[in-house]
């Protein structure tokens, strides 16, 4: 039963790893990457829509991104979903293709990237540790009824050990974000 317990704890502690991944990745950091989009929703037929399904995103080069609509009348509605949203960027189209040049970051959006980079990692780290008392919880409930108070300390330094390692991953993770980010 303790294995369960700290088997679904690992499992949920990776899943916070690939959510902060994930966020991570839809931070603009100096290069074109189709993740930029992923948070843009566009109103189409009445829906919001992802934009990634709505077009296909390519990468002509480091500092472009070329979408083509699937649907052609679709193409004023994605370039407003794009001037609203928060990347900062300007959008041009030829009637059928947008084009996304993207600007060299501002040693000032830098650092505001390299903040946001913070505070998504310090929300994977309380996610982590929430988990980390959950299971922890778990466990004291079992001490009352099935497992000795020796075993049930041994199984919460285990799920105390595995806290750190996904907390170092965080770590690493954010280290390397704000490596690309600071990266002229």
């Amino acid at each position: 039963m303790p294995q369960a317990i700290k088997k679904d704890a690992e499992e949920r502690m990776e899943k916070a790893i690939g959510a902060l991944r994930r966020d991570l990745s839809t931070l603009r950091a100096g290069r074109a990457t189709p993740a930029l989009l992923d948070r843009i929703q566009v109103e189409y037929y009445g829906a919001m829509t992802p934009v990634n399904q709505l077009a296909n995103i390519n990468t002509p080069d480091s500092r472009t991104l070329l979408l083509q609509p699937w649907d052609k009348s679709s193409v004023s509605s994605i370039e407003k979903a794009i001037m609203k949203s928060d990347l900062g960027l300007t959008p041009s189209n030829d009637g059928s293709t947008i084009r996304l040049s993207i600007p060299p970051l501002t040693e000032e959006r830098r650092s505001e990237l390299v903040k946001l980079t913070k505070k998504y990692g310090e929300e994977a780290k309380v996610a982590i540790r929430n988990i980390r008392r959950d299971a922890n919880d778990d466990i004291k409930k079992l001490e009352k009824t099935s497992i000795s108070e020796d075993e049930s300390r041994r199984h919460q330094d285990d799920i105390q050990k595995m806290t750190d390692r996904f907390v170092a991953e965080v770590e690493k993770v954010l280290s390397a974000k704000e490596k690309e980010i600071m990266e002229v």
